[in-house]
């Protein structure tokens, strides 16, 4: 019975002991991480970018890269599939760091490889730069980027586990004919650093599998959906499959941060006064100021002249000659096109509402055109007219006209949006 007993004993010791070096290692470990993350929150360095261009575009294309890309603080590459040539070289320090794409082409048997090298630059960038990586972003050489919102949005979510966003077509065919489940790449998609790594190193594999598809953005998805991740879609991501003139979809943005724009070479300027490499870097000089606010719809009434203001904050200002609920000045008004033959709607993602000639319901159109800080600690942005709405005024709302309206400032807070309560209001002078 002593044996017995001092057996027990012991055993209750060491069970004790175990139990407590359990708790204290069991803590430290997650505490540490948990310290880690929470003392060192997401910023711009825990981004890479992978873009990935061609040679031949990257001669008028570069000048989107560079009205977003920060030298020296953002990193990443862009992959062409070719050495640079002529103007391109020197090569530009305000562009990002080049790689050549590894060929493809034997390993896959194929002479068209342009899906297969899109998706195997996910695991180029990995083999490149990963140290401190959380978030590895994937996008085109024509689409622009705001990384402060971009960082902001990434900040809600844990980049150690398996996160898989994207952003949907606004054109609805592309999404049935590709997948409602796949992020369109060109707007760009974010993958976690764990499922980044997984990707990478299953890249090989994932490729031979799926060498029958012939685009990238499905092949990219299916990849990720035999790892077991779904997409998560954020409304700020934009493909933008659309076609023609695209400013009354910007001007009634989804309240979501601004994260990307893409397909810049087939629309027309979004300011119709410059050319497409001068509008992109007039739109940063705003976002430069406040990306929380970028393309915001904010709705404000003048009671006294019965009008109606939408501001698309650091882009533009629809001054309407009657009250118009926010329910309908929600939808941008279809002044763009499809991105393919559609025979009957519906056509997009979205509601929309179509041009009108009638006074009433057809907006006097103001672009951005300087933005400052004021010495009140406000930003002042000026926007000017378009063009002459040349129509009479609206009768029903007492004949009070708006065509003498050439300018138009907007005073906010100079603090990022989501700071503010929701009884924020702009100011508005003309």
């Amino acid at each position: 019975m002593d044996v017995f007993g001092g057996l027990c004993r012991t055993f209750l010791i060491l069970l004790v002991v175990f139990y407590f070096a359990f708790i204290f290692l069991s803590k430290k470990a997650p505490l540490s991480t948990k310290t880690e993350t929470l003392s060192s929150p997401t910023n711009l360095s825990h981004l890479v970018f992978g873009l990935v261009g061609s040679e031949k575009a990257w001669h008028h294309r570069k000048a989107y890269i560079e009205s977003w890309w920060r030298p020296n603080i953002t990193r990443g590459f862009l992959f062409l599939d070719k050495p640079p040539t002529g103007d391109l070289l020197p090569w530009s320090h305000a562009s990002p760091s080049y790689k050549i794409s590894d060929d493809l082409t034997k390993f896959i048997n194929k002479k068209d490889v342009t899906a297969q090298r899109i998706i195997h630059s996910i695991m180029e960038v990995y083999r490149e730069d990963h140290e401190n990586l959380r978030w590895l972003v994937m996008g085109d050489d024509d689409s622009i980027f705001f990384v402060d919102n971009m960082v902001d949005v990434l900040a809600q979510y844990d980049h150690t586990k398996y996160y898989y966003f994207g952003g949907h077509s606004e054109f609805i065919l592309s999404n049935y004919w590709y997948s409602f489940s796949q992020g369109f790449g060109g707007a760009g998609f974010i993958l976690s650093y764990p499922l980044a790594k997984v990707l990478a190193g299953d890249m090989e594999n994932c490729m031979n599998r799926y060498r029958h598809l012939n685009a990238a953005d499905l092949t990219t998805m299916a990849c990720i959906s035999d790892i077991g991740v779904s997409l998560t879609a954020l409304k700020g991501i934009h493909q933008i499959d659309l076609r023609g003139d695209i400013s009354c979809f910007l001007s009634s943005h989804p309240k979501f941060p601004l994260m990307s724009l893409h397909h810049f070479d087939v629309v027309e300027p979004i300011f119709p006064s410059m050319d497409r490499s001068d509008s992109t870097p007039h739109l940063m000089k705003a976002a430069a100021v406040d990306q929380s606010r970028m393309l915001q719809q904010t709705i404000y009434y003048q009671r006294q002249s019965n009008w109606s203001f939408s501001i698309s904050w650091g882009y533009s200002v629809h001054v309407y000659e009657k009250i118009m609920p926010r329910s309908y000045l929600q939808y941008p008004i279809e002044t763009f096109r499809t991105w393919q033959r559609s025979r009957r709607p519906p056509h997009y993602m979205f509601n929309t509402r179509l041009p009108s000639s009638n006074p009433c319901e057809a907006p006097h159109i103001f672009f951005y055109e300087t933005i400052k800080k004021t010495p009140e600690n406000e930003i002042l942005t000026s926007f000017s007219r378009a063009w002459p709405r040349g129509l009479p005024a609206c009768s029903s709302s007492g004949n009070d006209s708006a065509d003498s309206i050439s300018r138009i400032l907007v005073h906010s807070p100079a603090r990022k949006r989501f700071q503010v309560s929701i009884h924020e209001f702009y100011s508005s002078n003309f």
